[in-house]
């Protein structure tokens, strides 16, 4: 019974928490720019959270750094499951352009730490990618989301192309 209403108000209202590693913020724009009317991820009930301990989705952005590491992992541990964890940007997917010039401090992407369902390429990615990236998520989840995914995909020719789903696989 439990586990049903875990399960519906997930589907029905996914809150999400944004995480900045030390970008250039971006990303950060873009994510608001996401949430305002134009893009509106609210109109499929998902809102942003301040508190991890209360999201669904951690939208990570900008390289991980060593002074940010164990904060972002204290973080993850911190999203109830089932938690999902969305690398945003070319800094947040590999670390980029900061990560091997010489930089000792950059450790690499979100993945190096956490395991990433969804990867949004760009510098900075388009609001309507963040929002297709989003939904495309979730759409694992409800078939409702995976209904409006599909309406996205047949109006918008290679918005597809705007994502990358993660191959991760534990270890």
């Amino acid at each position: 019974m439990l586990k049903k209403l875990a399960h519906w108000a997930l589907c029905k209202s996914p809150w999400v928490c944004h995480l900045n590693g030390g970008s250039c913020n971006n990303c950060d724009i873009e994510i608001v720019a996401s949430l305002m009317p134009r893009f509106d991820l609210e109109r499929f009930g998902i809102l942003l959270q301040g508190s991890p301990r209360h999201a669904d989705v951690l939208l990570c952005t900008g390289p991980i750094t060593r002074q940010i590491r164990d904060r972002i992992i204290r973080v993850y541990e911190q999203t109830p499951d089932p938690k999902f964890v969305i690398a945003v940007g070319t800094c947040g997917m590999s670390g980029r352009p900061f990560y091997g010039k010489g930089s000792y401090n950059v450790l690499g992407g979100v993945d190096r730490i956490l395991p990433v369902d969804m990867y949004i390429p760009g510098c900075p990615p388009r609001p309507d990618a963040i929002t297709y990236g989003v939904l495309k998520l979730l759409s694992t989840v409800d078939p409702k989301i995976a209904e409006a995914v599909a309406e996205l995909e047949k109006n918008i020719p290679g918005i597809e192309d705007s994502v990358q789903e993660s191959t991760y696989v534990e270890s």
